[in-house]
């Protein structure tokens, strides 16, 4: 019989969706101070350009930027943070439409987890309305998909950065 023990603290990332750049450093601002957590990695900007399922409610032009947070965190209550997204998205909305999206997850070291409000056959509720996926898994040195990942998220490009983070995570577990 298997016996329960506590799981790994984990990296908390954020992925951020917009066409009006200038929201990521004021949101990354506010995470920060909310989470009482400084970023430690920065992507580049990348062209958000595989779906134009934002473009009604954002506009054209959308740009993407993922960030990582210094301290790892434990995984209870780690549904607060899509919470704390989704009320962010809110206070930053005109006339109920958003002007940035922000995608929280976290990444440890065999996969990387996103949070949503919408369940799916691939999700698990986590609590409080939030559900949770593994949208990549490691294998053979690298993040790999599934065949319900995001296409942004097969990427290279995407693919590089989140192994940059797992990178950082590893360093992060020892100390």
């Amino acid at each position: 019989m298997g016996k329960a023990h506590p799981p790994e603290k984990v990296k908390l990332i954020v992925g951020f969706i917009s066409n009006n750049t200038a929201l990521f450093d004021k949101i990354k601002s506010i995470l920060e101070k909310k989470l009482k957590n400084p970023v430690d990695f920065e992507s580049p900007l990348l062209a958000f350009v595989h779906t134009d399922y934002y473009n009604e409610e954002m506009g054209t032009g959308l740009k993407r930027k993922f960030l990582s947070f210094k301290r790892i965190v434990p995984l209870e209550n780690i549904a607060k943070i899509k919470l704390l997204a989704n009320k962010i998205e809110k206070k930053n909305s005109i006339n109920e439409k958003r002007n940035i999206n922000i995608d929280p997850g976290y990444v440890d070291l065999s996969k990387l987890v996103l949070f949503s409000t919408k369940d799916y056959s691939h999700r698990m509720h986590i609590g409080k309305g939030i559900f949770a996926e593994a949208t990549l898994f490691y294998k053979d040195k690298k993040f790999c998909a599934w065949p319900w990942t995001y296409p942004d998220y097969k990427t290279d490009a995407y693919i590089s950065i989140f192994n940059t983070i797992r990178e950082i995570y590893k360093k992060d577990l020892a100390g």
